[in-house]
């Protein structure tokens, strides 16, 4: 009889299992992961995320997910979602945040509170086309991470640092990524 060790919500089992699959078929690693976007009126649209590619084959979520974006009404939209810039600092906050429920499983901490605030400030006078000496983009972003477990604070805070070195959001953030746009 085999029992499946869970640890803060990872299935540790699970998780050692995929790092010994990729291990032996490095390919499998290879994902893909996609959305599609439709325009609904003023500054507010809508992406659904629901198929990927990975471990050799097409996969799908077990349901497809939307999301709306708009702009406040301060800046001619409808405030009916939060902004795409605001969606970049959840992405940033929830990959670290998963990366740390999982170094923390796989190290043997248990946790018991992590939390965290992300900002961003951005000047729109690039944005808005103003400026041309100012990006258009956040000038910075700053997060705090809150984390409480049974692990030295020294140990928890390796977990964090260890959660940000594996961080695919942080990765493209600080170091960029080639995006290349179509036009049909």
């Amino acid at each position: 009889m085999t029992t499946t060790t869970f640890r803060n919500g990872v299935d540790t089992d699970a998780l050692f299992g995929a790092l010994d699959a990729v291990k032996s078929m490095p390919a499998a690693a290879k994902f893909q992961f996609r959305a599609t976007n439709q325009w609904k009126s003023g500054t507010h649209s809508e992406s659904t995320i629901g198929g990927f590619f990975g471990l050799g084959t097409e996969l799908a979520h077990n349901e497809s997910h939307t999301f709306g974006a708009d702009h406040p009404t301060q800046l001619t939209g409808k405030d009916l979602a939060p902004t795409p810039v605001e969606f970049l600092l959840h992405a940033l906050a929830a990959c670290i945040t998963a990366g740390i429920g999982n170094v923390a499983a796989a190290r043997g901490i248990n946790l018991t509170r992590v939390s965290s605030t992300v900002s961003g400030d951005i000047d729109l006078m690039g944005l808005l086309g103003l400026d041309p000496t100012v990006r258009n983009g956040y000038e910075k972003i700053e997060m705090v991470v809150r984390i409480e477990g049974d692990a030295a604070a020294e140990d928890l805070r390796e977990v964090v640092e260890r959660s940000i070195a594996r961080s695919a959001v942080y990765d493209m953030l600080t170091n960029g990524t080639s995006v290349s746009v179509t036009v049909e």
